[in-house]
């Protein structure tokens, strides 16, 4: 788990080390990130239900063996192409290796204790994960090169694979009598990428364009089609009755939108620390260990203890409150930005609004869930997430574009051109946290509401309070 929490941050503050010398640019950059996500939140249902099925070890030592083996292909990579395509499966690997990882963890420790126990550490390494991919990838891009935060994988997947087949144990799995739904995930893994492609090369071909209209009807098209596939297939990857809980798909709305925003933090402020103000990698990861740090701290038990005092809503209000005005804070930052005046405060704003809106959103989201569908309700919480990030990446990296050229245009030099560009991707982020925080009012009040009367009524039992736990790990 730390190896894929670590790969989704790591490749941030190598960005412009990849980007100069495979010459990619700023629009298209954002494959290399979104390769990741797409394969990543594509086949996260699809692996947890082959867990089921054929057994979880065997799910989880093949996706860690993709995942290694597709790291060694990143590490080698020459080219753009070679790049993508290995970072594609090595969303790939991540995605089977870890739908199961919770599910292992369940099995193999049954007491109530050290379940906790296993609990935590989970949460923590997952967490902190994030951080030390930031750090690590600083460290090994400014003293070797960026190929080298793909090379510290490989040991790390050899040995999992190793003990992992000597220390885990195998479930039974239910067979494959009734099939799986491979038709259904490959429609929907192909309408996303074609959907993301147009959209990135919207600022190359215009966004009116037979080539960009073109692609994003297919999309369209496939997505149809995927959605007859799961009304008629006996054993669907996505049943569309779990479409129709409002609490679910509402939440699941409203984490889409508060991590895309977020993700142009990570994606658009490393870029900024190190182009306009001339960051090394290392000092770039060092300044979003702050970010890390308090989303590590409250998500060690404060955010649980402040959910069981106040609720739901009075904890989601604040929270996508303090993302919105970090992201406000940030959008007003400058070629000679003071880090300790403008950016820390806002780091550490989005650090702890996050993770006091994480808990709730997962607390609401399985509310009105019905036991039987509790596993594929949380697969569809994280699917949410991913693909909604890869998405709203795409388009924020060629809007980032646009504005730079439209700015450089106009004589502007090419740091105030770059921080143009930036500009919007903050502030459209700060509108979809306020889009998040108006579903949030207007659609999960009545929701959050039963999540507080049922704790304090004394009807969330010790069961309800397990599967919190465990679809918070999940997350």
């Amino acid at each position: 788990m730390l190896m894929s929490a670590l790969d989704s941050s790591i490749v941030n503050v190598a960005l412009p080390s990849i980007q100069r010398d495979l010459h990619f640019t700023q629009s298209s950059l954002t494959w290399v990130v979104d390769a990741y996500l797409i394969a990543f939140g594509s086949f996260l249902l699809l692996a947890g239900r082959l867990g089921d099925l054929i057994g979880r070890k065997k799910v989880f030592l093949s996706g860690v063996a993709i995942f290694t083996l597709s790291s060694l292909i990143c590490a080698l990579s020459q080219n753009q192409a070679e790049l993508i395509i290995a970072r594609f499966f090595q969303g790939l690997g991540g995605a089977v290796s870890s739908s199961v990882i919770v599910a292992i963890i369940i099995t193999e420790f049954t007491g109530a204790k050290e379940r906790a126990k296993a609990m935590s550490s989970f949460m923590f390494v997952t967490v902190s994960g994030g951080s030390i991919g930031l750090l690590v990838g600083g460290f090994l891009t400014q003293t070797v090169n960026w190929h080298w935060i793909f090379v510290i994988n490989i040991p790390i997947g050899i040995a999992t694979l190793i003990l992992g087949f000597f220390l885990i144990e195998e479930n039974v799995g239910l067979g494959v009598r009734d099939g799986v739904d491979v038709t259904g995930s490959l429609l929907m893994t192909t309408s996303l990428v074609l959907g993301i492609f147009a959209i990135v090369k919207a600022s190359s071909y215009g966004w009116v364009s037979v080539h960009t209209l073109g692609l994003l009807a297919v999309s369209v098209l496939l997505m149809g089609s995927f959605a007859i596939v799961e009304s008629r297939v006996k054993r669907p990857i996505v049943p569309l009755r779990i479409l129709k809980i409002k609490s679910l798909t509402a939440s699941s709305v409203v984490r889409g939108l508060a991590f895309s925003a977020m993700f142009s933090v990570f994606f658009f402020g490393a870029i900024y620390l190190e182009k306009v103000l001339h960051y090394s990698p290392l000092t770039t990861g060092i300044a979003f260990l702050p970010m890390t740090i308090a989303m590590a701290i409250m998500s060690l038990g404060l955010t649980s203890r402040l959910l069981m005092r106040f609720g739901p809503m009075r904890l989601l209000v604040p929270g996508m409150s303090f993302v919105i005005v970090a992201l406000l804070l940030l959008s007003r930052t400058g070629v000679h930005t003071n880090y300790a005046v403008s950016i820390l405060p806002a780091f550490l704003l989005i650090g702890v609004g996050m993770s006091i809106s994480a808990v709730p959103l997962l607390t609401i989201a399985m509310a009105d869930v019905p036991h039987a569908d509790a596993g594929l309700a949380s697969g569809f919480v994280n699917v949410s997430v991913w693909l909604a990030s890869s998405a709203a990446l795409a388009v924020f990296g060629t809007l980032a574009a646009s504005r730079t050229h439209a700015v450089a245009a106009l004589g502007k030099g090419v740091n105030a051109s770059l921080v143009a560009g930036y500009h919007v991707t903050f502030l459209i982020g700060a509108l979809l946290g306020v889009a998040g925080l108006v579903v949030c009012v207007v659609l999960l009040r009545a929701p959050a509401k039963e999540v507080l009367d049922a704790r304090t009524s004394g009807t969330f039992t010790e069961e309800d309070e397990r599967e919190l736990q465990i679809a918070a790990a999940e997350f």
